[in-house]
Parts: structure tokens; C-alpha cells; sequence
């Protein structure tokens, strides 16, 4: 393989990675894959001397770095609202975000005339989370545990979690964890007790 298809493949990864960028929901995914998509097409850009183009990427990878930062160091302005969890607007937001629900939790199934607490977590007028289950005793059984695809890499879970206590909520467990849930879980402090998932609050 000569160096020009070399340096060629890493101009074609570069420019896939930023595409691939902005198909993605979450605020930090995109910018976590567009920065290392810049890097490596300003690493092409050097190759083939076209200094305007690397020095333009360079840009974008501190833009992205800048506003990762922002986004790791602000204060959310999040908001705990406890409401029934057959009332309509639960309803509402079930429906809406049914598809992407389905697809985190596959399998998921649940009683809704069961479950006896919820909880949105919102930011602004924006609601970030919806938080389902059964609690009794202060057992609080996690029947769903959502965030919002713009919400899903942000401090919304750790908020929700530090704020239920003050609910009466003393134990969260999560029975049925799925795979792509454990480092969700495992991040927020539960740890395996019993045959499910807990996390003493």
C-alpha cells in the first residue's frame, strides 16, 4: 500500500467520524466523536500540507473541548417533580418517546395500575427523565428509569438519585437490568445485592 492511500484512508475515517457525528442525540456523543473525527482529518490535512484545513479542524477539536467542558462544570438546573403515575402527562410522555423506550429496555414490561410513584426530573420547562416504580417501606422497585436521548450523558441521573431520598425513597432496586443499562447503574452507585441491582440512598 502506498502513502498516498494511506494518508487517503485517514482522510476518509476523519470525514466518516465528523459525519457520523451528527447523527447522534446526545449533545456530548457528538461532540466527543466530532473531535476525534477533526483530529484525525487535521492529522490528513498536515499530511497533504493543506495548513487552512488542519488549522480549521484544530479549531473545531478545541470549540468541542471548550463547550465539553461547560457542559462537565455547570450547575444543572434540574427540578424533581413527584406526580401519579397514571396521570395524563405520564401518559403523554410514554407515548411520545414509546420507540426509543422500547429500544433501550427491550423486553420491558410493566403494570402501570401497579405502580404507585413517579417522578419527572426536569431542566427548565424541558422534562430530561421520568422515573417509574413501586415503592413500599421505602423500597422503591424501579420499574423504568428513563432519561431523554439530550439528557442520557448528562448529571440528570445523579441528580435523581441524591433528591429521592428526600421523597421517602431509603433503596432503589432494579430487578431486570439490561446490559446496555449496567454501566448506567453501576456509574450511579448500585451494586449487586440479592439477585438485583440496589442503591441505598
Amino acid at each position: 500500500m502506498d502513502t498516498t492511500t494511506i494518508y487517503d484512508i485517514i482522510g476518509y475515517v476523519g470525514s466518516a467520524l465528523v459525519l457520523v457525528s451528527f447523527l447522534m442525540a446526545s449533545v456530548v456523543k457528538l461532540r466527543i466523536v466530532n473531535s476525534v473525527g477533526s483530529l484525525i482529518f487535521a492529522t490528513y490535512a498536515l499530511l497533504i500540507k493543506s495548513y487552512p484545513t488542519m488549522i480549521m479542524n484544530i479549531c473545531l477539536v478545541l470549540i468541542n473541548l471548550y463547550y465539553l467542558w461547560k457542559l462537565r462544570n455547570r450547575e444543572p438546573n434540574y427540578r424533581l417533580v413527584p406526580v401519579r403515575s397514571e396521570g395524563s402527562y405520564v401518559d403523554a410522555f410514554l407515548t411520545a418517546h414509546r420507540e426509543d423506550i422500547v429500544r433501550c429496555f427491550p423486553g420491558r414490561n410493566w403494570n402501570q395500575a401497579e405502580l404507585n410513584r413517579a417522578f419527572l426530573v426536569c431542566q427548565g420547562d424541558t422534562t430530561a427523565g421520568l422515573l417509574l416504580g413501586r415503592e413500599e417501606n421505602g423500597v422503591l422497585d424501579v420499574a423504568l428509569d428513563y432519561s431523554t436521548p439530550a439528557y442520557r450523558d448528562s448529571s440528570e441521573g445523579r441528580y435523581l438519585v441524591e433528591h429521592l431520598g428526600q421523597e421517602g425513597v431509603k433503596l432503589l432496586r432494579y430487578e431486570h437490568a439490561e446490559d446496555g443499562h449496567l454501566g448506567y447503574l453501576k456509574k450511579l452507585g448500585y451494586e449487586q445485592k440479592n439477585g438485583a441491582w440496589e442503591r441505598a440512598l
